[in-house]
């Protein structure tokens, strides 16, 4: 391992706003390893990527340092990160930052941009009074805190998150965490952490509840459109290598099912509705 550079906000977040530089560098660069990240359940490994005189910070999951899975074939989680970013920048949203699958120090595996959060940033979640939800906020889920009392655990009613929720309803995201959205310098949200996902049995597992039911935006449903044709065509092709033929298919009955409910999705009454650390 060599010294951990610090990571800048704003450098993160620049790189991963320019897609094809930031692509062009996780493909081609070298790869150094400065250490692992320990709270991670799969191998995750803080690099930096040098290419021509550019470097930037990436974070490096090699296939050999992934944990079996009881419902997800092993060896198989970096490529579904790598898809997962494919169709995410498929829908001209860009809620993932660039994301890779190439060779590595330690073998195959996904390299993707580190975006570092912002410290200025405004919270995305929070715990308010049982009451609430206070204004500009949708409720999730009543906590307990401690000591026989609760809280409702709500996040914010934005836009970016907003979207993000409809990207997790067609991945069919099983890892919705807190700590999976970043909020960048450049006043983007993104998230990360895309490895359980596509399943063909419905798994969706998020935070980001707050708009169940609710109708879809205009914007969502033309995407929605859009990207039923592309899963069909180029985007289909692109994420084929990662995903099994029954998974493609049951992503693409997703789309089709929001577009046919013109709706968010409910929580399944057959699958924990919110992961655990929910943050």
């Amino acid at each position: 391992m060599t010294d951990i550079p610090e990571a800048d906000p704003a450098t993160g977040a620049a790189l991963a706003a320019d897609v094809p530089a930031a692509l062009e560098l996780l493909r081609a660069g070298t790869l150094t390893v400065h250490g692992q990240l320990t709270d991670a359940s799969n191998a995750a490994l803080y690099c930096s990527v040098a290419l021509d005189g550019v470097e930037a910070l990436c974070v490096y999951k090699p296939v050999r340092g992934e944990r079996p899975l009881w419902d997800f074939p092993d060896g198989t989680l970096a490529g579904r990160e790598v898809a997962a970013y494919e169709l995410a920048a498929a829908t001209g949203w860009a809620p993932i930052p660039p994301t890779v699958l190439r060779d590595g120090p330690y073998g195959s595996g996904m390299v993707q941009i580190w975006v570092e959060p912002d410290p200025q940033a405004a919270p995305l979640l929070a715990l308010q009074d049982p009451s609430g939800p206070e204004p500009g906020w949708l409720p999730i889920v009543e906590a307990e805190v401690g000591q026989g009392r609760t809280a409702l655990l709500v996040h914010l009613d934005d836009q970016r998150l907003r979207r993000l929720a409809v990207v997790d309803a067609v991945l069919n995201n099983a890892d919705r965490k807190g700590g999976h959205l970043l909020s960048a310098a450049d006043g983007r949200i993104y998230g990360i952490d895309h490895g359980v996902t596509f399943a063909a049995t419905g798994k969706l597992r998020t935070l980001l509840w707050g708009w169940a039911r609710e109708p879809l935006t205009e914007e969502a449903v033309e995407m929605l459109r859009r990207l039923g044709g592309e899963l069909d065509g180029a985007l289909g092709k692109r994420l084929a290598p990662h995903l099994t033929a029954v998974e493609l298919t049951a992503t693409r009955e997703r789309v089709a099912e929001l577009l046919r409910t013109g709706r968010h999705p409910l929580p399944s009454q057959e699958w924990p509705s919110i992961p655990w650390p929910p943050v």
